[in-house]
C-alpha cells in the first residue's frame, strides 16, 4: 500500500520537474534570442560608426592627397617657369655670341681690304716716287749749264713739291692715331668699370598676383553683395580683377606702392581666414606700417652699400620707395646704386672725387619717387628735391642734367650720364620676354627694308645696331648719307626701344675674278 501511494507522487514530481525544465529552458531561450537581437544590433550600430569613420577618414584622406598633388604642381610649375627662364637666358647668350662672331668677321673682311687698298696706295707711291726721282735725274743733267743759285731753288722746289703730299699723309695719320689713342683709353675705362662691377639680370615684370587656398576664397573675398571687395579697394586704392583663373587674384594699379600694401594686406587676411571690413582695414593698416620699415630699410641699406654719408631723411626715405618701382623690368633702386658704383669708378679712373660722382649717380632717379603733385619730368623734380634738403649744387646739377634736358655744368654731370647709360644698356640689365625681342628685331628690319634703294637689312647687338646695305648701282654716297638720316627719323618715329640704335649704311662694289 505503500508502494502504490507513492508512485503517484513521485510521478507528479516527475512531471512537476518536466514542467519545470521546460519553462526554464522557454525562459532561457527567450533570454539567450533577446540577447542575441540586442547583440547584433549592438553589432549593426558599431558597424554603422565604423563605415561613417571610415568614410571621415577616407574623406580626410582625400583632401589630403589632393592638397599634396596641389602643391607638386604648383612646384613643377615653378621648377618649370625657372629652367624656361633658363634657357631663354642661355638661347641669348647664344644669340650674343653668335652676333660678335659676326661681328668680328666683317671687321676682319674690313681689315683685310684696307690692308689691300693700303699695299696698293704704297706700291703707287713707290713706283711714283721712283719716276720722279729718274725725271729730276733727267733734267739735273739737262741743266747742267745752270749756277749753283739756280740748282738750288729747283732743288728746293722739287723737294717742296714732292714731299707736300707725304707731309699731309703724316698729318693726317698723327690726328688720327691721337683719335685713336684717345678713344682705345676711354674703351679701357668704361670696359675696367664694367668688368669690376657684376650686377645680376632682371627677370620679366608681368603683374602682382596673389594665390589663393581655394575657389571659395574666392566669395569670401567678394563678400555679401561685394562689400569686402569693395571695402578692399577704398582702403588700399587698387583693384582687384577676381576672373575665371584658378585660385589667384590679380591686384592692378600704377602706384607699386600700393600694390605691394595690397598684396600684403591680401595674403594676411587669407591667411587669418576673418574677412570683413573691419579685418581688413586692420591689416591694411598693418600692411601700411610694415611697407614703410621696409621702404626705409630698403634706403639705408643702398646708403650703406655705398657708403654715402650726411643724406636727409626725407632722402633716404625716398631713395627706398625706388625698391618698389621698374623701368623696362630693371629695378630704379638697384639700377640707382649700379650707377652710384659706376660713377665712382669711372671718377676715380679719371682723377675726380669718387665721393661727389657716387653721390650724384645714387640720386640722379630719385624724382621716380616723389608724389605725381609735383610738376615736370623726373630728373628736373628729382634735383629740386634734394636742393630743398641740402645737396651741393655739383649734385642738383648733375642730377637735373643726366637726361640732357638742362645744361650739364660740371664733369660730373658727364659721369651720371655715362654710368646711366652703362647700367642700361648692359647685358641682361632691362629683360624683355623672347617675343617681344624677336618682334622688336623683326619690326626694325621690315622698317630698314622698307626704305628705297635697300637690299638687305640686319639687327644686331641685340637690336642696338641695325645695319643696312644699299644697291651701288641706284644709290650714290650722297643718297646713303641721306638715307640714314631718314631711317633714323623713322625709328625714333614709329618705334619704341630701350636706349640707343646705331645706324650703318653699307654702299660697296665688289669685283671678283677667278684664275685658272
Amino acid at each position: 500500500m505503500l508502494i502504490l501511494q507513492s508512485e503517484p507522487f513521485f510521478f507528479s514530481l516527475a512531471i512537476a520537474g518536466i514542467a519545470g525544465t521546460g519553462v526554464g529552458f522557454l525562459i532561457v531561450w527567450i533570454v539567450t534570442r533577446h540577447t542575441r537581437r540586442m547583440a547584433q544590433q549592438n553589432a549593426s550600430q558599431l558597424l554603422e560608426v565604423a563605415r561613417r569613420e571610415a568614410a571621415v577618414g577616407a574623406q580626410e584622406l582625400k583632401s589630403k592627397v589632393e592638397e599634396e598633388i596641389q602643391a607638386k604642381r604648383a612646384e613643377m610649375n615653378r621648377d618649370f617657369d625657372r629652367r624656361e627662364i633658363e634657357v631663354e637666358v642661355k638661347l641669348r647668350e647664344i644669340r650674343s655670341h653668335e652676333e660678335s662672331l659676326a661681328l668680328l668677321d666683317y671687321q676682319l673682311e674690313q681689315k683685310q681690304e684696307r690692308l689691300a687698298r693700303e699695299t696698293a696706295a704704297v706700291k703707287q707711291a713707290r713706283d711714283a716716287i721712283r719716276d720722279l726721282s729718274k725725271g729730276l735725274r733727267q733734267r739735273l743733267e739737262g741743266v747742267a749749264h745752270m749756277d749753283a743759285g739756280e740748282i738750288k731753288q729747283a732743288l728746293r722746289e722739287e723737294v717742296l713739291l714732292e714731299c707736300q703730299d707725304e707731309l699731309r699723309a703724316l698729318r693726317r695719320e698723327r690726328l688720327e692715331k691721337s683719335e685713336q689713342e684717345l678713344q682705345s683709353e676711354a674703351q679701357r675705362i668704361l670696359v675696367a668699370a664694367m668688368q669690376r662691377l657684376a650686377g645680376r639680370p632682371n627677370n620679366d615684370i608681368t603683374a602682382t598676383i596673389v594665390q589663393l587656398p581655394g575657389e571659395e576664397m574666392k566669395g569670401r573675398i567678394i563678400g555679401r553683395e561685394g562689400r569686402n571687395i569693395k571695402a578692399f579697394e577704398a582702403a588700399t586704392g587698387v583693384t582687384l580683377l577676381i576672373d575665371e583663373s584658378p585660385q589667384m587674384v590679380l591686384i592692378s594699379s600704377f602706384d607699386p606702392v600700393r600694390r605691394e600694401i595690397a598684396k600684403q594686406a591680401l595674403e594676411g587676411l587669407i591667411k587669418d581666414g576673418r574677412i570683413h571690413p573691419a579685418s581688413i582695414e586692420e591689416f591694411v593698416t598693418r600692411a601700411k606700417e610694415e611697407i614703410r620699415l621696409n621702404v626705409m630699410q630698403a634706403g639705408e641699406e643702398a646708403v650703406q652699400r655705398l657708403q654715402v654719408n650726411g643724406l636727409h631723411p626725407e632722402i633716404i626715405n625716398l631713395l627706398g620707395k625706388l625698391k618698389f618701382r621698374f623701368s623696362y623690368t630693371q629695378n630704379v633702386l638697384d639700377h640707382s646704386v649700379e650707377v652710384g658704383f659706376l660713377c665712382s669708378m669711372l671718377a676715380s679712373e679719371i682723377g675726380l672725387d669718387p665721393q661727389v660722382a657716387k653721390r650724384a649717380g645714387l640720386l640722379h632717379d630719385i624724382g621716380k619717387a616723389v608724389d605725381a603733385e609735383y610738376q615736370g619730368s623726373h630728373a628736373i623734380i628729382g634735383a629740386e628735391f634734394v636742393k630743398r634738403h641740402g645737396e651741393t649744387p655739383i649734385v642738383v646739377n648733375a642730377i637735373a642734367a643726366h637726361h640732357e634736358e638742362v645744361k650739364a655744368e660740371t664733369v660730373y654731370a658727364g659721369l651720371v650720364i655715362l654710368a646711366d647709360t652703362i647700367s642700361a644698356v648692359r647685358p641682361g640689365a632691362r629683360a624683355e620676354s623672347m617675343t617681344g625681342y624677336v618682334q622688336r628685331l623683326e619690326r626694325l628690319e621690315k622698317l630698314a627694308l622698307s626704305m628705297e634703294g635697300v637690299q638687305q637689312a640686319y639687327a644686331i647687338q641685340a637690336g642696338r645696331e641695325v645695319r643696312v646695305v644699299v644697291n651701288p648701282q641706284t644709290v650714290t654716297d650722297e643718297q646713303a648719307r641721306e638715307l640714314a638720316k631718314q631711317l633714323r627719323r623713322r625709328i625714333e618715329e614709329e618705334l619704341q626701344y630701350p636706349s640707343t640704335i646705331k645706324i650703318t649704311v653699307i654702299r660697296e662694289q665688289r669685283f671678283n675674278e677667278t684664275a685658272m
